[in-house]
């Protein structure tokens, strides 16, 4: 291999890759990345066997087809420290690859590119295109409520659901319940439910712009496959049955609240900050036009907060966590949210007024 290339060209696919690839591993070769010429195209592949990543870089000038593995960190620490617009060359020998750049001199050991685990080939069973904004919306709507390291491991990532015209996330703790659903400009004909892992789902939303480039989306049996003109996320799948959400929406709920978010938000912000650091529950009290929201801890120390709300019915009491009622309120963009509730004893269901892309589900708490 022997190329020279501008460190910015470099570094971009270089960051890229990097997020799939793991700190602590127990094979070498998954702390590489793999570095592939052909046809002119370098293409840099980062994998922990879970999830993999494939950027690419058109090369200029005429190179010949080659395949190394390089340590990733310290490849990309390496880039990251040189000057801005420097050049790059690259020269591998043995089993040594020889990074220039100016007066710097950089020697790095290779593992064998055959070694290098390549997520099986595999053809998508069904294919459809969003923009990248779409796509980034549907995953940040829900993302919250994935569960971390819970032993229901389906819990552990994001159902991603194509019915026809209309693609859906859901993602659930058993506390809480987030869904966002998005209309598809063509019908796929088919009904097909995944679950991404955790790790898939944040990958991939650090890599999406918020722009709108059109990216293709590919289900196979066991994977799913993000296609951008700049990389390519391929993501084994949660293997798993996920619980039936719809079951959990509340029926019946007959209070209706509304509310400027922003000030609901503050308002929940500032009590969060006396309430019990453990259980982080907070108190509702609803009359006719109010709430009243209200926080203590084992300190005994008291927040309290009045809020104007477009309310007319019975007087509540509900208690909730108020960590998850605010990643709610962080998550809408509207102006208005909406409530609605049964009794003491029921969750809650909240939207922002007037848009129905998006449904969240809070479970009470006992204070």
């Amino acid at each position: 291999m022997q190329i020279t290339i501008s460190r910015e060209q470099f570094l971009k696919p270089l960051t890229q890759v990097s997020g799939a690839i793991e700190r602590k591993h127990t094979l070498p070769i998954l702390s590489n990345v793999l570095l592939e010429i052909k046809d002119g195209t370098l293409a840099m592949t980062g994998t922990d066997l879970e999830i993999e990543l494939v950027a690419a870089v058109k090369l200029e000038g005429a190179v010949s087809d080659a395949k190394i593995t390089l340590p990733a960190k310290k490849l990309l620490d390496i880039c990251k420290s040189l000057p801005d617009s420097s050049e790059i060359k690259l020269a591998s020998q043995e089993h040594q690859l020889l990074l220039t750049s100016g007066k710097s001199r950089f020697s790095l050991t290779t593992l064998a590119a055959e070694d290098f685990p390549n997520l099986e080939q595999w053809e998508g069973e069904v294919e459809f295109q969003l923009t990248r904004l779409e796509l980034r919306k549907l995953l940040e709507s829900t993302h919250f409520s994935m569960a971390n390291q819970d032993v229901r491991y389906y819990l552990n990532g994001m159902s991603f659901e194509v019915d026809n015209s209309e693609i859906k996330t859901v993602a659930t703790d058993g506390h809480r319940l987030a869904i966002a659903q998005k209309k598809l400009s063509e019908s796929v004909d088919m009904q097909r439910q995944l679950i991404i892992p955790r790790k898939g789902v944040q990958e991939i939303m650090r890599l999406l712009p918020a722009d709108d480039e059109l990216l293709s989306i590919q289900f196979g049996a066991n994977h799913v496959r993000v296609i951008d003109t700049e990389f390519t996320f391929t993501s084994k799948l949660v293997d798993g049955r996920f619980p039936d959400y719809r079951r959990v929406l509340p029926r019946g709920g007959d209070k209706l609240v509304t509310a400027n978010r922003e000030w609901l938000r503050s308002a929940f912000q500032r009590v969060s900050i006396l309430s019990n650091e453990k259980f982080r529950g907070v108190r509702l009290n609803l009359s006719s036009g109010l709430l009243k929201i209200s926080a203590n801890n084992p300190e005994q120390e008291q927040a309290e907060e009045v809020v104007e709300v477009g309310y007319e019915g019975d007087d509540l009491e509900i208690g909730f966590n108020v960590s998850y009622v605010l990643d709610v309120l962080n998550t809408l963009k509207t102006e208005d949210v909406q409530f609605t509730l049964a009794d003491s004893n029921s969750s809650a269901l909240i939207e922002g007024a007037g848009d129905d892309e998006a449904m969240y589900v809070v479970m009470p708490m006992r204070l």
